[in-house]
Order: structure tokens, then C-alpha cells, then sequence
């Protein structure tokens, strides 16, 4: 959208309609999906169920999907969780990876059907082979914790590489953490430090409490309290406990020089963002 012309939702919305009303199912998900966010029309999730679901009975599979996350989510129909089952397993049945990885999820936590982590397996691995880096990072936590598979960090360390080389930052935290502790790889903390960082970069606020971990003790690169402070700040700042009295030890070290210029990163640092999925649900823990 907004692709060589200047982005204008009202009219994108007009002509979404026009589809809609014809019956045209790509058409129908793509008003519901403007409804659900508010663009060019007044957020109203239940004209987003509406049109969701008249494209989903078409067999949509993207509808059916956003239908399914309407029921798991409560937005603008009652919570169902058996609803959303059913309509992510149709989508997910068409080979559509996200509803592949929601199906997993909701296996994995025995939400609307009894819990199956074989189950759960299943779908992260059909959704994985797509490239769905949520999937992939799924798939290495079943690995890693011996959940519904034998416990391999070997095959572990390979699930979350994929998912993080396409930039999803828990990966790379926690391909940081086991870089740092030999898990399945030997160990290196210069590693561990540049995934640390792939994924603070982003916001993420165990890798930037730990990268703050990292130059304070020298571990992977040189002391350095100044980007230690930074980072501590950071994660303090995005509710990381322990963080601000780690930031406040380490300033004992420093001089007010070198405190202002921490202060001065912190507040001009700003997150670089992972491509936003629509409507994922919470990963599995």
C-alpha cells in the first residue's frame, strides 16, 4: 500500500469495498484487516469479524487466520478458544505459516485441545519450513528444553540461528546466551556479544542487560563503562530489575565526564524495529 503514490487509507478503503461487496475474499480480509487497525474507517473489530468472516467462509486462508485471532484474543466476538483452533487449523491445513506457528502455540499450551507437544512440533516444523522465523525460534525452545522431542542443543542451535539471521530478536538473545555458555557450540564470547547486540539493537531488554554485563566484566570485548552505563540505562529504563543498581555501581567508576556521555547515548539511542507480524500470538514459555 501507499507503493508509488501518496499513502491515502480512505481510498484504499473505498476500493476495498467496491472488492468486498462483489464478493471478492481478498477484498473482504483486506477491509476487516482496515477496520481492525483503524486505517480510513473508525476502528470497529466487530465490522472486522464481519468481513473476516465472509472471507474465511470462502476459504481464505489469510481470513481465516484473522478470524482465528479474533476468537483467541476477544476482539469484537467473545474469547473461544475452540473457535480460533478451528479456524487457524483451516488455515493452517492450506500451508498459511503463521496459522501453522498459532496452531503449534495453542498445542503447546493445551489451549482449546489437550496439550501435544508431538502436536505442537508438527506445526512450528511445517510453519519453520516456510521460513516463519517465529517457528523456527519455537521449534529451538522445544529442542533445547527436551519438550515432545529428546533434548539436542545441538539442533537447537540451529533453529534459533535461522530465526535469528532474519533478525527476530529473542534468537538472537538466546543464541547470545548459549554462545556465552558453550551450549551446544563452543563457547565464545565475542559471538554471544554480536547476537547480544543484533538483538538490544532492536530493544530487546535481556540482550541489553547483558551487553551491559559484557562490557563491564571485559567478556568478548574490552572493558567499556561508558557503553556498560548505556546499556544498563537502557534496560533500566524498560523495567530489566537489577538493572538501574548494576548502572549505579558501575557509575562509582566513572567520572562525571564519562556519566554525561552514557546519559547522552542513552537518550539518543532508539530501537531499530523487526518486521511486525500481524496479529502473532505470544511465543511459547
Amino acid at each position: 500500500m501507499g507503493k508509488g503514490v501518496s499513502q491515502d487509507f480512505s481510498e484504499a478503503v473505498e476500493w476495498y469495498r467496491r472488492a468486498a461487496e462483489q464478493g471478492n475474499p481478498k477484498g473482504q480480509d483486506n477491509l476487516g484487516y482496515m477496520y481492525y487497525k483503524g486505517d480510513g474507517v473508525p476502528q470497529d473489530f466487530s465490522e472486522a469479524v464481519e468481513w473476516y468472516r465472509r472471507a474465511a467462509e470462502q476459504n481464505f486462508a489469510s481470513a481465516q487466520y484473522n478470524l482465528g485471532s479474533m476468537y483467541y484474543n476477544g476482539e469484537g466476538v467473545p474469547q473461544n478458544c475452540s473457535e480460533a483452533l478451528k479456524w487457524y487449523r483451516r488455515a493452517a491445513e492450506q500451508s498459511y505459516a503463521p496459522a501453522q506457528y498459532n496452531l503449534g502455540v495453542m498445542y503447546g499450551k493445551g489451549e482449546g485441545v489437550t496439550q501435544d507437544f508431538a502436536e505442537a512440533i508438527d506445526w512450528y516444523r511445517q510453519s519453520a519450513e516456510q521460513g516463519f522465523a517465529q517457528a523456527q525460534y519455537n521449534l529451538g525452545y522445544m529442542y533445547y528444553h527436551g519438550k515432545g522431542v529428546t533434548q539436542d542443543y545441538a539442533e537447537a542451535i540451529v533453529r534459533y540461528r535461522r530465526a535469528a539471521e532474519q533478525g527476530f530478536a529473542d534468537a538472537q538473545f538466546t543464541l547470545g546466551f548459549m554462545y556465552t555458555n558453550g551450549e551446544g557450540i563452543p563457547q565464545d564470547y565475542a559471538q554471544a556479544v554480536e547476537w547480544y547486540r543484533r538483538a538490544a539493537e532492536q530493544g530487546n531488554v535481556r540482550a541489553q542487560y547483558t551487553l551491559g554485563l559484557m562490557y563491564t566484566d571485559g567478556l568478548g570485548v574490552s572493558p567499556d563503562y561508558i557503553a556498560a552505563h548505556t546499556f544498563f540505562d537502557l534496560a533500566d529504563v524498560n523495567g530489566q530489575e537489577d538493572a538501574g543498581k548494576a548502572r549505579d555501581r558501575i557509575a562509582e567508576k566513572m567520572t562525571a565526564e564519562q556519566i554525561a556521555e552514557a546519559q547522552r547515548r542513552a537518550r539518543a539511542w532508539k530501537p531499530k524495529k523487526w518486521e511486525e507480524l500481524k496479529g502473532p500470538l505470544d511465543r511459547l514459555r
